[in-house]
């Protein structure tokens, strides 16, 4: 279950060249900063444990279910040389709704419910492309 405090409601990210995986990197997911703010929307995870994860299925506008991965990439703490957030298994959601760089990836935790939703970026259409990729919070 997420956000049990119902402190945080929505988290929102502009999406870039790599998170839509268009860069050739071997990086996988969209990285979630260490922003306290922004971890407290997701699960916690178990620090002890090795690359703790946790499923999370995001229902769209059409009621459709999809489940990607909260992940802690902490090998840093086991010998190897990450530490970073991602959330992953995004790739079908993303090119199933034709996301672009600078479209609004918007995620919802409400009374137990988790919602993924998207605003396409107007600006892009009308020539003019501004990125901005911070996460944010969405007061609602």
């Amino acid at each position: 279950m997420l956000n049990k405090t119902n402190t945080i409601k929505s988290i929102s990210k502009i999406l870039s060249s790599n998170d839509l995986g268009l860069t050739g990197g071997h990086q996988s997911g969209i990285l979630v900063p260490k922003r306290k703010e922004i971890l407290s929307f997701f699960p916690k995870l178990d620090s002890k444990q090795k690359n703790p994860r946790f499923l999370i299925t995001f229902f769209d506008d059409s009621n459709f279910g999809w489940e990607f991965s909260f992940i802690h990439y902490n090998n840093t703490f086991f010998g190897g040389t990450r530490n970073e957030y991602r959330l992953t298994r995004m790739t079908k959601f993303m090119k199933s709704n034709n996301l672009k760089v600078g479209d609004e990836l918007i995620l919802i935790s409400e009374n137990s419910n988790t919602r993924i939703s998207f605003k396409r970026n107007t600006q892009q259409a009308q020539g003019r492309l501004k990125l901005s990729t911070e996460w944010k919070i969405i007061n609602i």
